[in-house]
């Protein structure tokens, strides 16, 4: 998954708005707690952090 990709799903799930606002402060544990901006800023694979988002989420199976 490219980072177009992972941004692209992020604003399907949360709103173009808040997709970024939600990406920069929400920490998370499987991310080492880190928030998704940071995870994707340390060179973690976006489909790695896209995961992670999506178990937060709680989101339907078919968006994974």
């Amino acid at each position: 998954m490219r980072h177009s990709e992972f941004w692209q799903r992020m604003e399907a799930a949360l709103g173009a708005a808040y997709a970024s606002s939600w990406a920069r402060q929400q920490a998370i544990g499987a991310l080492g707690g880190r928030t998704p901006v940071e995870a994707l800023e340390a060179g973690v694979d976006p489909q790695q952090v896209w995961r992670a988002v999506h178990a937060t989420l709680d989101l339907p199976a078919r968006e994974r």
